[in-house]
This record gives C-alpha cells, sequence and structure tokens, in this order.
C-alpha cells in the first residue's frame, strides 16, 4: 500500500534520509520532507514534551523569536484585522503582540486551548497566524485548507516554520531533534502550496511565508 504525502496527497515519495531513531522521506511532487506515521509519537507523549517548554509571556528571548514573523505581519495588516493565532501554546504572547498593534485575535491550540468554536465554519478572519505549528502536524494538507478556507477574501495565511534548505544540511540539522517535528516545508514546497491554493506567496524571512488569498471568494 502507498504511503501518500500528508501535504499533497502524491502517492509517490523516495528516501531522503535517515537517523538513529526515524526515517524522512521526500515527496515527488511537493518536495515535504515528512516521517512516516510508524515514527510518530502518541498524543500523550506529544503532550508531554510540549509541556518541558518554558515559553513565558514575559520572556524577552521569547518575544524577539516571535518577532520575527509578527513584525513583518503588523507591517501588512489593515487597521483593526480579525486574526487567529493557530496553534498559540500554553503562552500566547504573539496573540499578545499582534492585538498590542491593534488588531482582534482568537486563539487555537489541539492542547492547551482547544476550543474549535474558533474553527467553525461562520468563523472568517482577515489573517491567521501559525508560528513553528506546521512541522508538528500530521496531515498538513488537510489542516492548511481547512485554515484557507477561514480566510475572507484578501486575507492573508502566516507561517513560520525552518526551512529545509539541501540534504547536506539536513543531516545533524537541530530541527530533527525535536521528535514532534514530523513535516518539514521547503521553498519548493511553499511554491506548491501557493499554486495549489491559488495564493501569492511572499517569502518574507528565512523562516517566514506569507500567503495571501485573491479578492474573489471562489464559494
Amino acid at each position: 500500500m502507498a504511503l501518500h504525502c500528508p501535504l499533497c496527497r502524491h502517492p509517490a515519495a523516495h528516501s531522503y534520509h535517515r537517523d538513529h531513531s526515524r526515517e524522512y522521506l521526500q515527496c515527488a511532487r511537493c518536495a515535504l520532507v515528512f516521517v512516516p506515521p510508524e515514527f510518530h509519537l502518541s498524543a500523550d507523549r506529544e503532550r508531554a514534551y510540549y509541556d518541558l517548554h518554558e515559553n513565558d509571556l514575559a520572556d524577552e528571548g521569547y518575544r524577539r523569536f516571535l518577532n520575527r514573523c509578527a513584525e513583518p505581519l503588523l507591517d501588512r495588516l489593515s487597521a483593526g484585522a480579525k486574526g487567529l493565532d493557530f496553534g498559540c501554546g500554553p503562552a500566547p504572547l504573539l496573540a499578545r503582540l499582534l492585538e498590542e498593534g491593534g488588531h482582534s485575535l482568537q486563539v487555537y491550540d489541539p492542547f492547551y486551548v482547544p476550543d474549535t468554536s474558533v474553527l467553525q465554519p461562520d468563523c472568517n478572519y482577515d489573517f491567521i497566524v501559525t508560528t513553528e505549528v506546521v512541522e508538528h502536524m500530521s496531515a498538513p494538507g488537510v489542516e492548511l485548507e481547512a485554515l484557507w478556507r477561514l480566510l475572507r477574501p484578501n486575507g492573508l495565511l502566516a507561517i513560520m516554520t525552518k526551512r529545509v534548505m539541501s540534504p547536506e544540511r539536513f543531516v545533524g540539522w537541530h530541527y530533527t531533534r525535536d521528535p514532534t517535528h514530523i513535516c518539514f516545508f521547503s521553498e519548493e514546497t511553499f511554491r506548491w502550496l501557493a499554486d495549489h491554493l491559488e495564493a501569492r506567496l511572499e517569502l518574507a524571512g528565512p523562516d517566514v511565508a506569507f500567503l495571501y488569498k485573491s479578492g474573489v471568494d471562489p464559494k
């Protein structure tokens, strides 16, 4: 039975790398590098790993880290925009940074803020931001398409994740040492995603990508 890409659902993938603990495959169509399901953590073990993180709302280092996404995003938002911080974690500092910029935010996290009312079809957002989230998704194609549907025309989906550069640099890459990281995007992957969503892509930083929805609602 073919193992389909978790982003584009293509059935063809080749071996990209293998370390002492797990295997990494690369999709032949969208170039996503992903970990096969047999190496994924259980939900309980995944939550336990996240609980080890010390993300403090008062941590200046954490603020600087999130500002890599927040600052360029704030430059591109219209005044008083309505947004969703998807995967906010236990300390939703990003939402606070964006609220300080004059915008209203809803927050969601499957472990820490599991309020699915903010994900209902009648919820419409001017922007959705996911920082250090897509690398944890077991089904990024399904989840990103669902988020895309929540965006209003001319909306913006902001994704912050470190990008795959080359097979040589992948070996020993610190990003793969986190056992909850199971999907790894490259510039090629983002270009495929933009084409798939009929979006305009802006690579706003080495680990920040903005996807702009057209002004015409396809519905």
